[in-house]
């Protein structure tokens, strides 16, 4: 997948990206990512001015507002991203952790929050890898044999 990214909107504006966008479509761009937009009317003029699927970079206290995905689909976006979403909340979350640490010389006041064990081999599916592996190690064990 070839993305052809134009920053193109605070330096010469909209016509510019657009134009952009459609010279990277002939070149040979499978998808275009127009950074910055700040209202949907814009994204819609990209996706329209093009054959190809239109990403937006949907990233926190940046100049683009934050769209909802439905939002987004609206204005003929086919991909978002949320390059930091999860990474800046889980600083807040080991801020607020160690912090708490410091103060109370413990961390029983945020297990509330955190993912048990249990919760994290079940979302990772880790029972059934763990089975997996036993059963191709079984198996070398019984072609030794």
């Amino acid at each position: 997948l070839v993305m052809a990214r134009t920053d193109a909107l605070a330096v010469v504006g909209l016509d510019e990206v657009i134009a952009r966008a459609q010279l990277c479509e002939e070149a040979g761009a499978d998808a275009i990512f127009a950074e910055a937009m700040t209202d949907l009317e814009m994204y819609r003029a990209v996706t329209q001015s093009v054959d190809i699927p239109v990403l937006a970079n949907i990233t926190e206290f940046g100049a683009t507002p934050l769209f909802t995905t439905e939002e987004l689909a609206s204005a003929g976006i086919d991909m978002a991203l949320y390059p930091l979403s999860a990474f800046r909340a889980m600083n807040l979350a080991a801020l607020k952790m160690y912090q708490g640490l410091r103060e109370k010389g413990t961390q029983s006041h945020m297990v509330d929050q955190m993912q048990t064990r249990a919760a994290l081999y079940e979302f990772l599916g880790y029972h059934e890898y763990e089975a997996k592996l036993d059963e191709l190690f079984l198996d070398e064990k019984a072609k030794e044999s």
